[in-house]
C-alpha cells in the first residue's frame, strides 16, 4: 500500500479487484497509473486461469468436492428425515442406554472429522504441489509485465 499524492491508500497489489474500483480510492489525478497495473494483474490472472494446469487443479478440486458433498449431505437429510418420520426406529437401543439415534447422530461428527481428514488428505497429495507451482508462475508473469515487484 502507498499514500497518492491525495492522501488516501492505493494498492499497488496485482491481484487487487479491478471490479472493487472505487472503494477507499479517490476518483483524482493520482490515481491514473493504477487501473493500468490492474490491467496487467487482471491480464495475469486470466492467462493463469486459461492455462490448462489451472484447469487441471480445479478439476481435481470438483472431483473430490462435489461427490464428497453430495454424500455427505443425502447421510445427513437421511438421519435428519429418519429421526423425524421414524422416531422409533432411532429409539431401538443398542447397548444398554445407547440408541440408534445416538450412534447415527455420533456418526454425523465422525463423518464429518472423517471428511475433513480426507479433503486435507486429497488436496496435499493431488493439488497443493501443483496450486503453489500456479502461484510461482503467476508471480513470475506478473513481475515480467511490471505488476509485482
Amino acid at each position: 500500500m502507498q499514500r497518492s499524492n491525495s492522501g488516501d491508500v492505493r494498492y499497488d497489489d496485482p491481484w487487487y479487484d479491478a471490479l472493487a474500483s472505487g472503494w477507499g480510492e479517490s476518483a483524482g489525478p493520482a490515481e491514473a497509473a493504477v487501473p493500468a497495473r490492474r490491467a496487467d494483474g487482471a491480464d495475469v490472472y486470466l492467462e493463469v486461469q486459461r492455462s490448462a494446469a489451472f484447469q487441471e487443479v480445479r478439476s481435481r478440486y470438483r472431483r473430490f468436492v462435489v461427490p464428497a458433498v453430495a454424500a455427505f449431505l443425502t447421510w445427513y437429510v437421511a438421519y435428519v428425515v429418519t429421526a423425524t418420520t421414524a422416531p422409533g426406529l432411532m429409539a431401538r437401543p443398542v447397548a444398554g442406554a445407547v440408541n440408534l439415534g445416538m450412534l447415527a447422530g455420533l456418526g454425523q461428527f465422525l463423518t464429518t472429522f472423517l471428511l475433513t481428514w480426507a479433503y486435507v488428505r486429497h488436496a496435499r497429495l493431488r493439488r497443493d504441489r501443483a496450486a503453489l507451482e500456479l502461484r510461482w508462475d503467476a508471480q513470475e508473469l506478473a513481475r515480467g509485465r511490471g505488476g509485482a515487484a
